[in-house]
Protein backbone atom coordinates (compact mmCIF):
# COMPACT_ATOMS: atom_id res chain seq x y z
CA UNK A 1 0.00 0.00 0.00
CA UNK A 2 1.14 3.57 -0.94
CA UNK A 3 0.67 6.01 1.54
CA UNK A 4 1.32 8.47 -0.91
CA UNK A 5 -1.87 9.52 -2.99
CA UNK A 6 -2.13 10.91 -6.58
CA UNK A 7 -2.38 14.51 -6.42
CA UNK A 8 -4.92 16.65 -8.14
CA UNK A 9 -2.51 19.11 -9.93
CA UNK A 10 -2.56 20.49 -13.45
CA UNK A 11 0.40 19.51 -15.85
CA UNK A 12 1.52 22.96 -15.13
CA UNK A 13 1.25 22.96 -11.65
CA UNK A 14 3.17 19.72 -11.53
CA UNK A 15 6.01 21.54 -13.99
CA UNK A 16 6.06 24.30 -11.98
CA UNK A 17 6.59 22.53 -8.65
CA UNK A 18 9.25 20.28 -10.48
CA UNK A 19 12.91 20.82 -9.07
CA UNK A 20 11.99 23.24 -6.31
CA UNK A 21 13.79 23.01 -3.20
CA UNK A 22 12.80 21.71 -0.41
CA UNK A 23 14.56 21.37 3.23
CA UNK A 24 12.95 19.07 5.49
CA UNK A 25 13.81 18.96 8.71
CA UNK A 26 13.17 15.45 10.61
CA UNK A 27 13.99 13.06 13.23
CA UNK A 28 16.07 9.67 12.36
CA UNK A 29 13.81 7.58 13.40
CA UNK A 30 10.44 8.39 11.91
CA UNK A 31 8.82 6.47 9.34
CA UNK A 32 6.51 8.78 8.06
CA UNK A 33 8.67 11.62 7.60
CA UNK A 34 10.49 9.18 5.50
CA UNK A 35 7.14 8.68 3.58
CA UNK A 36 6.47 12.28 3.03
CA UNK A 37 9.71 12.93 1.34
CA UNK A 38 9.22 10.19 -0.95
CA UNK A 39 6.33 12.13 -1.47
CA UNK A 40 7.51 15.12 -2.42
CA UNK A 41 10.48 13.12 -4.17
CA UNK A 42 7.55 11.76 -6.41
CA UNK A 43 6.49 15.09 -7.42
CA UNK A 44 9.57 16.41 -8.58
CA UNK A 45 10.74 18.54 -5.32
CA UNK A 46 14.33 18.36 -4.97
CA UNK A 47 14.21 17.68 -1.01
CA UNK A 48 17.14 18.09 1.62
CA UNK A 49 16.94 15.95 4.12
CA UNK A 50 18.10 17.21 7.67
CA UNK A 51 18.78 14.90 10.66
CA UNK A 52 17.89 15.99 13.83
CA UNK A 53 17.59 14.84 17.14
CA UNK A 54 15.08 17.66 18.32
CA UNK A 55 13.37 20.07 16.10
CA UNK A 56 12.11 22.65 18.42
CA UNK A 57 14.73 24.77 18.00
CA UNK A 58 14.43 24.95 14.36
CA UNK A 59 9.99 25.36 14.76
CA UNK A 60 11.00 27.80 17.50
CA UNK A 61 13.20 29.91 15.18
CA UNK A 62 10.35 29.50 12.62
CA UNK A 63 7.55 30.66 14.85
CA UNK A 64 5.88 27.58 14.35
CA UNK A 65 2.97 28.63 16.89
CA UNK A 66 3.07 24.47 19.96
CA UNK A 67 -0.84 23.53 19.02
CA UNK A 68 0.42 23.86 15.10
CA UNK A 69 3.00 21.29 15.08
CA UNK A 70 3.42 18.19 13.89
CA UNK A 71 6.69 15.40 13.37
CA UNK A 72 8.48 17.22 10.72
CA UNK A 73 9.22 20.70 8.93
CA UNK A 74 9.95 21.79 5.56
CA UNK A 75 11.17 25.00 4.04
CA UNK A 76 10.24 25.57 0.93
CA UNK A 77 11.47 29.14 -0.36
CA UNK A 78 10.42 31.94 1.87
CA UNK A 79 7.73 29.54 4.01
CA UNK A 80 7.35 26.33 6.52
CA UNK A 81 5.27 23.91 5.31
CA UNK A 82 4.41 22.08 8.93
CA UNK A 83 3.36 18.36 8.72
CA UNK A 84 1.68 16.22 6.10
CA UNK A 85 0.69 18.76 3.87
CA UNK A 86 -0.94 17.80 0.54
CA UNK A 87 0.82 19.45 -2.50
CA UNK A 88 -2.60 20.86 -3.61
CA UNK A 89 -1.76 23.29 -0.67
CA UNK A 90 1.59 24.14 -1.18
CA UNK A 91 0.91 24.89 -4.60
CA UNK A 92 -1.61 27.34 -3.75
CA UNK A 93 1.01 28.44 -1.28
CA UNK A 94 3.85 28.90 -3.76
CA UNK A 95 1.25 30.38 -6.94
CA UNK A 96 -0.48 33.00 -4.73
CA UNK A 97 2.55 33.91 -2.76
CA UNK A 98 0.74 35.72 0.28
CA UNK A 99 2.20 37.48 3.12
CA UNK A 100 2.62 34.84 5.74
CA UNK A 101 5.28 32.62 7.24
CA UNK A 102 4.09 29.30 6.53
CA UNK A 103 1.24 26.48 6.39
CA UNK A 104 0.46 23.76 8.49
CA UNK A 105 -1.30 20.95 8.82
CA UNK A 106 -1.36 19.68 12.84
CA UNK A 107 -0.99 16.69 14.50
CA UNK A 108 -0.88 13.65 11.77
CA UNK A 109 -3.95 13.15 10.48
CA UNK A 110 -4.81 9.57 9.24
CA UNK A 111 -4.71 9.33 5.20
CA UNK A 112 -2.53 12.45 4.85
CA UNK A 113 0.65 11.86 2.48
CA UNK A 114 2.84 9.95 4.75
CA UNK A 115 0.29 8.71 6.81
CA UNK A 116 -0.69 4.86 6.67
CA UNK A 117 -5.02 4.44 7.10
CA UNK A 118 -8.08 6.65 5.02
CA UNK A 119 -8.99 9.89 5.34
CA UNK A 120 -11.61 10.46 8.17
CA UNK A 121 -12.40 13.82 7.58
CA UNK A 122 -11.36 17.29 5.61
CA UNK A 123 -8.08 18.71 6.24
CA UNK A 124 -7.71 22.28 7.47
CA UNK A 125 -4.49 23.77 6.74
CA UNK A 126 -3.67 26.98 8.37
CA UNK A 127 -1.78 29.64 7.83
CA UNK A 128 0.91 31.32 10.13
CA UNK A 129 1.69 34.76 10.15
CA UNK A 130 3.59 36.16 13.47
CA UNK A 131 2.39 33.21 15.36
CA UNK A 132 -1.36 34.48 14.38
CA UNK A 133 -3.30 31.42 12.92
CA UNK A 134 -6.39 31.46 10.22
CA UNK A 135 -7.27 28.97 7.90
CA UNK A 136 -5.70 28.79 4.49
CA UNK A 137 -7.38 26.28 3.27
CA UNK A 138 -9.86 23.37 3.59
CA UNK A 139 -9.53 19.99 1.38
CA UNK A 140 -12.32 17.78 1.35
Amino acid sequence: MSLTATPDLSPEAREALAGTAVTLYSTPTCGCCREYTAYLDELGFQVETEWMEDLTPVKDDLGIPEEMRSCHTAVIEEYFVEGHVPVEAIWRLLDERPAIDGIALPGMPSGSPGMIGDKEEPFVIYSVVDGKVEEFVTMP
